[in-house]
């Protein structure tokens, strides 16, 4: 955890949000609330969820996405699903909203979460941020840009094997690609869980704000 501080808590500069992903935060960042909790503090208030997401993440972030869907508009099932919500764009003739997804939304989801888990928790997350006007925590900030840069190692280092030789080196790059892969299972799986408590807390408040407006 000591390695976190090591992370800027600074608010995405216009330059982080350039490009097709980056897009996908822009109005993220101009937004002033927050999640009820951070994701550092996800696993201890969510820790059932946290848990299914580490050891299950897949079906978690099907759950988590239909869960998502169901909440901003309630008993609509997979209807207003497509690849990813359309957050992080396409590639070429693969476009969100042109791959099946009304006909299969189901089958495409496990195949989203399977092939772009990153992107999939993400856009899961995105929805309830772009639906309540969450902004990113600082604890938020920091965790996501540690575990990006250590994906980006694990790439340089897998890269650097296959042209520089030394002893050792495999078990170094194996050890990188480790830490890499457990760090980014623990963030989705907070990431999930913090999506998770802001859902029932917002569904728990429901009821007492429409008493409220009949008795007004």
């Amino acid at each position: 955890m000591a390695c976190l501080f090591c992370f800027s808590t600074n608010p995405m500069s216009k330059e982080d949000m350039k490009g097709k992903y980056g897009e996908a935060f822009q109005g993220v960042a101009d937004y002033e609330n927050k999640y009820d909790i951070t994701m550092c503090q996800a696993p201890k208030a969510e820790t059932a969820c946290w848990c299914k997401s580490l050891f299950c993440p897949c079906c978690a972030m099907i759950h988590m996405r239909h869960k998502a869907l169901n909440h901003v508009e309630p008993g609509s099932g997979w209807s207003n699903y497509k690849c990813c919500q359309g957050y992080f764009g396409g590639c070429c003739c693969l476009q969100p909203g042109k791959l099946g997804e009304s006909k299969c939304p189901k089958a495409c989801m496990c195949l989203e979460s399977c092939l772009c888990p990153g992107a999939a928790v993400s856009a899961t997350s995105n929805i309830i941020r772009h639906e309540y006007g969450l902004g990113l925590d600082k604890d938020d900030i920091r965790l996501l840009r540690c575990s990006n840069c250590l994906q980006v190692l694990a790439c340089a280092a897998s890269l650097l094997n296959i042209c520089i030789d030394f002893d050792g080196d495999d078990m170094v790059v194996c050890i990188i690609n480790a830490v890499a892969d457990i760090t980014f299972c623990c963030v989705q799986g907070c990431m999930s869980a913090q999506v998770f408590h802001e859902i029932e807390l917002r569904d728990k408040a429901a009821p007492t704000a429409e008493k409220m407006e009949r008795d007004t």
